[in-house]
């Protein structure tokens, strides 16, 4: 990749090149302060590195996860995600643009990308959650969950699509890509992953079928799902499995107020205090939520409104947990202290674990509060924090915890976000697709990018 010249690069070099005596025998050297916009410039470029110097090689994808220390569960590390791949296309296009790598290494590694996703497993042209990436062989993410994933395909195919129009006006061969993408989406059979009924289920397997049972019910992560759903040109689906199924005939509606901060949705779960911030982040990366309504509510106001809940909650700290406060905040699912949890705002769910990508990806939220987290994680907590990636997953002061591991689905949205809250390019290109103006428009909903 072509290297940014910074100072706090070029320190991160020069640290990384001492040997292990040599860094016992220096203090910590703290990075040089810089531009808010050369840090937000860092962030992103190192965040994208995970998609490109640690892409699996074969199938050009995010791996699931990546242990700086060597350690591998299950001995997956040729296990590929869909659905951080598709975060991770994003990122891709971020690096194009910003040009942290050059058009044709980015082509190159698009071209990869979507010749794997051409020739691996697909179940009803849906992607699996997890592939071999050696073989394109799908990997079982549960005994039965060894099919379609209609969510984290939704999150592919988002991806695919900015790409689609960020080429579609290009050159010959970059318009050849982007008319693979486009059957590649049109091939998604979104109606069959209604089951007959006016919802979506969020799986389908060719030995177990139906078994996973999972009907798609909002409020959660999954609305781009939908959104797709309605908008897919070939296996469109009709409104009432939106109203009947997600909003659940306008049962979604419960309007309240959380720590000062007003909600008009029920969460999946009622979890207290809203839910973990990935809900407000994964379906929004390219859905813009500016003016986004429908008649159950304002989603760029809902979404403010999750972020500050969760911000509040930290800078509150009712648990006392040791480190939180107004720069350091930020509660979504991620590794923890034991294992993977959905880390949120209540008592139950809050086990002291910072999860960097929370604050982050909520940059258009609360950019304010957000660059603070960030200037103080890596000006401050640089030594226990800052990797070959990037941010660390998840940290916990309480627990003096610190490990060098990262998940593709939890780095993606980092610079695809910070993008959003700089230029807005990922909302701007999908927002351009024909396809989701219709959609958007068939289930009543209002926005800037939808004529009326």
């Amino acid at each position: 990749m072509k290297r940014i010249i910074s100072a706090s690069i070029v320190l991160f070099f020069l640290a990384a090149c001492q040997s292990p005596a040599q860094k016992k025998e220096t203090s910590v050297v703290k990075p040089a302060q810089i531009s808010d916009s050369a840090l937000l410039d860092s962030v992103q470029y190192y965040s994208i590195r995970y998609f490109t110097d640690g892409a699996e090689p074969t199938s050009g994808l995010g791996r699931e996860r990546f242990h700086a220390d060597n350690i591998y569960p299950d001995n997956d590390k040729n296990v590929v995600t869909s659905g951080g791949s598709g975060f991770g296309v994003m990122a891709l296009i971020v690096a194009i643009d910003r040009k942290f790598i050059s058009l044709e290494e980015g082509l190159q590694r698009l071209e990869k990308i979507v010749h794997f996703l051409e020739t691996s497993d697909r179940f009803r042209g849906a992607f699996p959650h997890w592939w071999n990436g050696e073989t394109g062989k799908v990997k079982p993410f549960g005994q039965k969950d060894n099919g379609g994933d209609i969510v984290e395909t939704s999150y592919m195919i988002q991806g695919l699509l900015c790409v689609r129009q960020y080429l579609k006006d290009g050159n010959e061969s970059e318009k050849a890509l982007a008319a693979r993408i486009d059957k590649l989406w049109k091939e998604v059979e979104y109606d069959w992953y209604r089951h007959g009924q006016n919802v979506l289920y969020w799986h389908w397997s060719p030995d177990y079928q139906w078994e996973m049972n999972f009907p798609i019910r909002g409020y959660n992560e999954c609305m781009i799902a939908y959104i797709l759903a309605a908008s897919s040109p070939t296996h469109g689906v009709p409104a009432e499995v939106y109203h009947e199924g997600w909003a659940e005939g306008g049962k979604i509606m419960q309007h309240h107020a959380s720590l000062g901060f007003p909600l008009r949705l029920r969460y999946q779960g009622n979890p207290p205090n809203g839910a973990p911030l990935f809900w407000s982040q994964y379906s929004y990366l390219g859905l813009d939520p500016h003016g986004l309504k429908d008649q159950y509510t304002d989603y760029w106001k809902e979404n403010t409104s999750q972020a500050m809940i969760n911000y509040t909650w930290c800078t509150v700290n009712s648990l006392k947990y040791k480190g939180y406060g107004e720069n350091n905040w930020g509660l979504t699912a991620s590794y923890s202290v034991k294992g993977y949890a959905a880390h949120a705002p209540n008592p139950n769910d809050d086990l002291g674990v910072i999860s960097p990508t929370a604050a982050l990806a909520a940059m258009p939220y609360t950019p304010d509060k957000s660059i603070a987290a960030m200037k103080h994680w890596y000006y401050d907590m640089h030594d226990k924090l800052w990797g070959q990636y990037g941010f660390y997953d998840a940290f916990s002061e309480t627990d003096n915890w610190y490990l060098p591991r990262y998940l593709a689905i939890d780095q993606g949205p980092i610079p695809v976000m910070i993008e959003n809250y700089r230029s807005g390019l990922l909302w701007k290109l999908f927002m351009s697709c024909p396809e989701i103006q219709d959609g958007l428009k068939k289930l009543e909903f209002e926005s800037p990018y939808v004529k009326k």
